[in-house]
């Protein structure tokens, strides 16, 4: 597709769909630069994806540095040597040195997105918080990385559907869907040098960076829908909602549903099992009755 050297930097799963597609249609990869599965362990990367087979189904160098965020001498000497002209991202959840951006004669398409405009919704976990606080669109930027987080020139917008089906496995198709349809808008644009970016304006504002630990269901503070955008917001590839459930101890759940909102049991108490159906649980909840449909328990009741 062009003669300017592109390189992928890649260590998670919504890459793996997004990748192969760009390879599909002709974008050129020079180079791979990804993280081994123990080095996914190490950095705790919830989705993690291993891009080398990947790399050799194609015949595509790849490199894996010693550190995630490139900051060794031998990581900085790699991306010296090859002197790129454009960086992809394939799921890369660290901000990449000024030495590399300052490298490349294009420069690193930056990709972020939240529910509102940037400067608004930088940060951590973004898909995530959408669907804990029950937003009902999310608007997917590129743009040309700088120094800071998430702050540079846009390149493109592109808008879609936080809608009640949605977990966060349905968002990261939506969000390969769209990067998609912006990387083939821009990539003939940015290499040719025909385009035109848009300063961020108006005051930032930031999604704090989520732990396992912020995934425990507060049955006495939370109602029924919150618990639902909760449980959908970090079921697989991410650790799981937990909460403690009436006669079965820690439980994670994976899958759920609201099953009412009128049907009540005043006499149970909140997050306690009401009735069964096929194996699936109804617990009962602030606001309504909550369908468990995959749950894991962690460790059980005491008897």
């Amino acid at each position: 597709m062009s003669e300017k050297k592109i390189v992928m930097c890649g260590c998670h799963e919504y890459g793996a769909y997004l990748i192969p597609q760009l390879l599909q249609v002709g974008i050129q990869f020079s180079h791979f630069v990804v993280l081994t599965p123990e080095q996914g362990q190490r950095y705790e990367i919830s989705g993690y994806h291993d891009f080398r087979p990947l790399a050799d189904k194609h015949g595509i160098p790849f490199y894996v540095p010693e550190t995630y965020a490139l900051s060794s001498e031998r990581d900085r000497s790699f991306f010296d040597r090859q002197s790129f002209d454009l960086l992809i991202q394939g799921g890369w959840q660290r901000l990449f040195p000024a030495y590399l951006l300052d490298r490349l004669s294009v420069g690193a398409i930056g990709v972020h997105g939240s529910a509102d405009y940037l400067p608004k919704g930088r940060g951590r976990s973004p898909l995530n918080w959408s669907l804990i606080e029950g937003r009902k669109r999310f608007l997917l930027h590129l743009f040309l990385m700088s120094n800071g987080a998430d702050d540079g020139d846009i390149i493109d917008v592109m808008d879609f559907d936080v809608n009640e089906f949605d977990d966060i496995r349905t968002l990261y198709y939506k969000n390969v869907i769209a990067q998609k349809k912006m990387l083939l808008r821009v990539i003939p644009n940015l290499l040719s040098g025909n385009f035109k970016l848009q300063k961020q304006s108006g005051e930032p504002s930031y999604y704090p960076k989520r732990s396992p630990e912020d995934g425990e269901i507060l049955w006495e503070e939370m109602d029924v829908g919150e618990i639902y955008n909760l449980i959908r917001a970090l079921t697989r590839p991410y650790p799981g909602a937990f909460g403690r459930i009436v006669g079965l101890g820690l439980v994670k759940v994976w899958k759920a549903r609201i099953l009412d909102t009128r049907l009540s049991y005043p006499d149970a108490q909140y997050g306690e099992p009401v009735e069964s159906f096929d194996g699936k649980l109804v617990l009962n909840c602030r606001g309504g009755l909550l369908l468990l449909e995959d749950y894991s328990i962690e460790c059980g009741a005491e008897a």
